[in-house]
């Protein structure tokens, strides 16, 4: 009995040393979602510190500035974690061209929930696949908020090609939140990339992503393309930067982006 109760306490406390040992995986940068998952007991804190993009059409030009979006991300279990993601500042700054006149708006974003469970591989090695469902909810305001409630699912996919080589693919439908901030409607994406070890510490990837919105106000298509560095600095540690530039006209002009992400 008494060598029993010394190994049942033995894996007790190794139990938690296995899940420390999962590498970190920030979804941090870049336009795609990672399909592994936070191990339990631990918490992922992901924030970008500057995000700057550009509208640039024929009569106006808006920039529009967002500081700290921070995303939580908390292991429930072995392959679930809970995520919460607020942006507590933005500023849009919109010039009309023809009368020079500027209008500018200072808000705090909309709060998303999700829940990311992962179906195969949760420390995102070899073949990974999970299922995000999200909800936002409208507590921030126009032209930062959404006005009301959205949802979506997204269905992260990746697979290592080699040691160096990860590809990602990310399709995602969502309930989207109509122009006017009332209402829904249906939008769907799909982004692809391609993530290569530079050195042991640095990893830039490339991606491309295509949206299709039915907004009732004016259907679009938007073609990106974007590119981001991350280096780990340690183990739990992440830095990053990227950019993310319109491939056609229905598309925002540029993105550019930093932040950090921090697992506890």
């Amino acid at each position: 009995m008494r060598h029993l109760l010394l190994g049942a306490l033995a894996l007790l406390v190794a139990t938690p040393a296995f899940a420390e040992e999962r590498e970190y995986c920030p979804e941090r940068p870049g336009l795609g979602t990672p399909a592994c998952t936070v191990a339990p007991g631990r918490v992922s804190i992901e924030t970008a510190l500057g995000d700057w993009s550009l509208q640039n059409d024929p009569d106006s030009r808006t920039d529009t500035f967002l500081i700290g979006d921070t995303k939580l991300r908390v292991g429930l279990t072995d392959s679930i974690e809970a995520q919460i993601d607020w942006t507590p500042l933005g500023v849009v700054r919109a010039r009309d061209k023809a009368s020079g006149a500027v209008d500018t708006a200072t808000r705090t974003g909309d709060v998303e929930l999700a829940v990311k469970a992962n179906l195969l591989h949760p420390d995102g090695k070899g073949l990974s696949i999970a299922v995000l469902p999200f909800v936002t909810v409208p507590v921030g305001r126009a032209p930062v908020g959404a006005g009301d409630w959205g949802a979506g699912l997204v269905l992260p996919v990746t697979y290592d090609v080699s040691d160096a080589i990860n590809l990602e693919v990310t399709p995602e439908i969502d309930a989207a939140v109509n122009e006017d901030g009332r209402g829904r409607h249906f939008a769907a994406s799909a982004t692809i990339g391609l993530a290569l070890a530079l050195t042991r510490k640095l990893t830039g990837t490339a991606e491309v992503q295509l949206l299709r919105d039915e907004d009732p106000a004016g259907k679009s298509t938007q073609a990106l393309g974007a590119l981001s560095l991350a280096w780990m600095v340690r183990d739990d540690l992440q830095l990053d930067i990227g950019g993310i530039a319109g491939l056609d006209h229905d598309a925002p002009d540029a993105e550019i982006y930093f932040g950090i992400a921090r697992r506890i």
